[in-house]
């Protein structure tokens, strides 16, 4: 039995003593999480059995793939199998399989340490009062949930094809043993892992055969390799009997299978207790023959995110398992899960073969269709469960309009924005364009580091005071795929930010109430002396007509880098991304520049205007969430203005 854990030594420090029985602390993180699984009461302890005859059944599918190539490995034990004793007398409960065991360093490794992504973070989440403890499978940790229930808890393991097998013994306190069998001692296994949990008190229910039995249907019926009860002592001692009915669940006809059937398997194979929000099982015939039985949760799982951004699809080939990292799906389609069984791959087909396999590529790229397809279904049928998975994947799903340019066209159809006029309500690009204002002709979008800052641009103050609808694009990848996104049925996407803004065409309804503007002389003598000031601090200065209620704003230039996209990438390269200066742009109907106009024009006092200039440009940047570029010169010119002002009003 192999534990899903790390490759990775103990961190704390490990000794021999008397004979040959090794003692080591467990890494730092497996104490904290022991210490919580000892000492908290939760309510569905009833998941550690779940847990073991998971990692049983993978190490019974990692000996069968090992066979493959190694068929002395199974010698004549060729039946692969797990075994539930349950010991009324010595009030112990025995989790066996024949599968692929553990070596002396295996052990170690899989039974002492914790470096998985994401586990720091599960248990902190531990120490929280809701925790749903059956969450522990997504997080590597299984084996420890035996310390829920057992006082101590001692593993037996014999790797396939080695001389030696090692005892294995915790009480969960902080360290555990470790010390060679006598190839002589009755308990040494053949081949395997044996795990001997001795319960404590009150958890005698876990030796009930009735509640054993009832934990494996409800969690482990699916599992392809038989499950036994042995019933030792009592009135219950009666003859092994298997419990479970240890088929493939995806290779039974669908018309056979219960919903109930289709959860259990989704939490096995994704380690979560969530409802799947689509469940998508068929058998592919042709050029290639398959079966799928894939799942997309409702709720994101704990390493969504992690910067592998694999998809954790099992590959089975004619049942035999063969990889769980084989990439059979891409980086964007990541929170699927699920089996993918071939019955034309080799068997003998190696996780590196699988890399440039030209068949894997045919049914990755079938699949993904598939996947794509059946959302665009749930979108069209079922709005409000297409929301649900939108806000928990989009995010994610939005990845492929960067890297998967096939398929940009059917991923824009899929995707969901809000606006600054749908207010909670998610939009399609279908929507938006049949709301397109008359002669626009741009999807306009800005984007910020969240939905309330890009709210708060105000480049959007002329888009919002016509009505033109403007999507809000916060999420870091919405800076990389609109850079490269064409457009959305013959429309370009367009910056409000980036560019000039193109407003004059579109009909803006009735603007009687318009503020008028600053005089043209003036406002051109204002723009020479902000230009001639500010110098390489921008690239241009020029009239707004984007701008109704702010002095001034900041954009960046057509050809350039969309300005939230430029701050991304100064934040993770800040020496390598060459940095053009902004464009400042004046709204000249505002009442602060036509004084500062009419000074100019009229010659005024050019300190003034010089600091008026400056606070200008500190105000665009402070308007974006930026810092003004220089604090202190900043304070000293508010300063002076308020001085000059205060002494005026006197």
């Amino acid at each position: 039995m192999t534990n899903k854990t790390s490759k990775k030594k103990p961190s704390g420090k490990s000794a021999k003593t008397a004979g040959t029985t090794e003692s080591h602390d467990f890494q730092a993180e497996v104490s904290k999480l022991l210490h919580l699984m000892v000492h908290s009461v939760y309510s569905e302890t009833e998941v550690f059995l779940r847990e073991l005859i998971s990692n049983a059944a993978d190490a019974c599918d990692k000996l069968r793939y090992a066979a493959i190539t190694e068929p002395a490995l199974l010698g004549e034990a060729t039946d692969l199998k797990i075994t539930v004793t349950a010991d009324a007398e010595t009030k112990e409960l025995l989790v066996a399989d024949n599968g692929i065991g553990m070596s002396h360093d295996e052990l170690i490794e899989n039974l002492g340490t914790i470096a998985r992504s994401g586990t720091e973070a599960f248990v902190k989440q531990l120490t929280e009062k809701d925790t749903d403890v059956q969450q522990i499978g997504q997080f590597g940790v299984g084996f420890y949930s035996a310390f829920m229930v057992a006082g101590e808890v001692e593993v037996l393991s014999r790797r396939a094809g080695a001389d030696e097998a090692w005892r294995w013994v915790s009480s969960g306190t902080g360290q555990f043993t470790l010390e060679p069998l006598d190839p002589a001692d009755p308990a040494m296994p053949a081949r395997g892992t044996l795990i001997r949990l001795r319960l404590r008190d009150d958890m005698d229910e876990y030796l009930e055969p009735g509640r054993i039995e009832t934990i494996v249907r409800t969690y482990s019926d699916h599992i392809g390799f038989p499950i036994e009860l042995h019933v030792v002592g009592g009135e219950d001692d009666v003859e092994p009997r298997q419990l479970n009915s240890a088929s493939a669940l995806w290779s039974r006809p669908k018309s056979e299978i219960k919903d109930e059937q289709y959860k259990e398997f989704y939490g096995h194979i994704g380690g979560a207790f969530d409802e799947p929000a689509l469940t998508l099982h068929y058998k592919a015939e042709g050029r290639h023959e398959y079966t799928v039985l894939v799942f997309i949760p409702t709720k994101k799982p704990f390493n969504l995110f992690d910067p592998e951004r694999k998809a954790k699809l099992k590959l089975y080939v004619r049942r035999v398992f063969i990889s769980d990292d084989a990439e059979m799906l891409p980086g964007y389609l990541r929170f699927v899960r699920g089996v993918i069984d071939s019955e034309d791959m080799p068997l003998n087909i190696s996780r590196e073969m699988l890399q440039n396999n030209p068949m894997v590529a045919a049914i990755r790229s079938a699949v993904t269709k598939r996947i794509l397809s059946e959302l665009e279904k749930i979108a069209e049928k079922d709005n409000e469960a297409y929301e649900a998975f939108w806000n928990e994947f989009g995010a994610v799903l939005k990845e492929g309009l960067y890297e998967d340019m096939e398929r940009r066209d059917q991923l824009l159809a899929l995707a969901r924005f809000r606006t600054t006029t749908s207010g909670d309500d998610l939009r399609g690009l279908k929507a938006y364009t049949a709301d397109m204002k008359e002669n626009q002709t741009a999807i306009y979008y800005v984007t910020g580091e969240d939905r309330a800052k890009a709210m708060a641009s105000p480049q959007l103050e002329g888009f919002r005071a016509k009505g033109i609808e403007v999507l809000l694009l916060s999420d870091p990848v919405d800076s990389f795929w609109i850079t490269s996104a064409l457009g959305y049925d013959g429309k370009p996407f367009k910056s409000v930010t980036q560019g000039a803004a193109d407003l004059a065409e579109i009909d803006a309804g009735d603007t009687d109430d318009a503020e008028p503007e600053a005089d043209a002389s003036e406002f051109g003598s204002l723009i020479a002396m902000i230009k001639q000031t500010l110098g390489e601090d921008v690239s241009d200065v020029r009239k707004s007509d984007r701008l109704t209620d702010s002095a001034a704003c900041l954009v960046a230039d057509a050809g350039g880098l969309d300005r939230n996209l430029e701050k991304l990438l100064a934040q993770h390269n800040p020496e390598g991304i060459p940095s053009k200066a902004p464009i400042l742009e004046i709204n000249p109907r505002h009442e602060m520049v036509k004084t500062l106009a009419h000074a100019a024009k009229a010659g005024g006092a050019s300190g003034d205007l010089e600091d008026a200039a400056r606070l200008l440009l500190d105000q665009a940047y402070i308007l974006e969430g930026e810092p003004v570029r220089d604090p202190a010169a900043f304070a000293a010119r508010m300063s002076r203005f308020m001085t000059r002002g205060m002494s005026a009003d006197s």
